[in-house]
Order: C-alpha cells, then sequence, then structure tokens
C-alpha cells in the first residue's frame, strides 16, 4: 500500500532522474522538490535559454490526474459536461512522465502539455461516452488518467525539451 513517505520517494526519485537525464543532454537542470506550482524542473542551455518542466512519476503504468487541469467540467445532474479546453499554466511547460522500473530500466515519456491535454480530454470523452455521462462509481469524480501505452509516440522524445528552449 502507498504512503505518504512513498509516494514522496518515488516523486523525488522522478524528479532527479530527470534532471541527471537532463544533464546528459548537456542541459543545466535544478529541481524544485514540489515547492513551485505546474513545474518541477527548470533546465537551461549554455546560452541562458530555459524551459520549464513538470515531472509525472509512477512505479505503475499509468498516471493518476485531475481533469479540471485540462478543460473545464460542468454537470447536467449526475452527468459531466466537457466544456472549454485550457491553456498551458506556464508558456511552453513540458511534461516528462516517468515509469520507475526496479530493475532501472527506468522509461521517459516526454511531451508538450497541450499534448498531454488533449490525449487526456479524448480519454475522458471516450469513458464518458461509454458510460452515457455519468460515471459509475463517483459521479462526481474529477479523476482522469494516461496509460503508458497512450503515452508509447513520446517515448525519450527529449528533443521537445531542446525544442522549447526559450
Amino acid at each position: 500500500m502507498a504512503t505518504g513517505r512513498s509516494n514522496k520517494l518515488v516523486g523525488q526519485t522522478g524528479e532527479y532522474l530527470v534532471a541527471a537525464e537532463l544533464s546528459r543532454q548537456g542541459l543545466i537542470a535544478t529541481t524544485f522538490t514540489g515547492n513551485v506550482p505546474h513545474y518541477d524542473i527548470i533546465a537551461a542551455d549554455e546560452h541562458g535559454k530555459h524551459v520549464f518542466i513538470q515531472v509525472k512519476a509512477g512505479r505503475v503504468s499509468s498516471w493518476q490526474l485531475d481533469i479540471r487541469q485540462f478543460c473545464v467540467i460542468s454537470f447536467d445532474g449526475k452527468r459531466q459536461i466537457i466544456g472549454a479546453m485550457k491553456s498551458c499554466p506556464v508558456i511552453g511547460l513540458v511534461m516528462v512522465f516517468v515509469k520507475i522500473d526496479p530493475d532501472r530500466k527506468d522509461r521517459y515519456y516526454v511531451c508538450k502539455w497541450e499534448q498531454l491535454r488533449d490525449l487526456v480530454v479524448k480519454g475522458h470523452k471516450y469513458y464518458l461516452a461509454r458510460h452515457d455521462g455519468t460515471r459509475p462509481k463517483r459521479w462526481d469524480s474529477m479523476h482522469a488518467a494516461i496509460a503508458e501505452k497512450t503515452l508509447a509516440p513520446f517515448l525519450e522524445q527529449w528533443q521537445v525539451v531542446t525544442d522549447g528552449l526559450r
């Protein structure tokens, strides 16, 4: 069973793994260990161009999210209605999902925040459509998840970080 401490360790491990990988690619990476809203790392090149990065780390093959980060949700009775898409909270935000492997064969999925938003909202729409708009267990839940298989096209796409330097 996951505890608060073990969850913190997973998150911290993920941030440090991403920072180390960015360093291998010639970027200076500074972690903030959860103390800054919306991003966990700032990475900069030798010219001072930088990019903000949010890290999501886990030991299982999916990551848990809140759908309200990505779109407006309203209700018609118990039916969820997906409204307007939200804008990225930080210009140029890059998302890195880390699948922490016990054998140290960690996997990194790198995408723009907007790409993640589009995938999460599409998945939520599909889920709601299968259940006539009402979540079966808790109708008012804002839970959303993204599976590793959905993120597969973004495996090791580190150029998203260097493309985002500004």
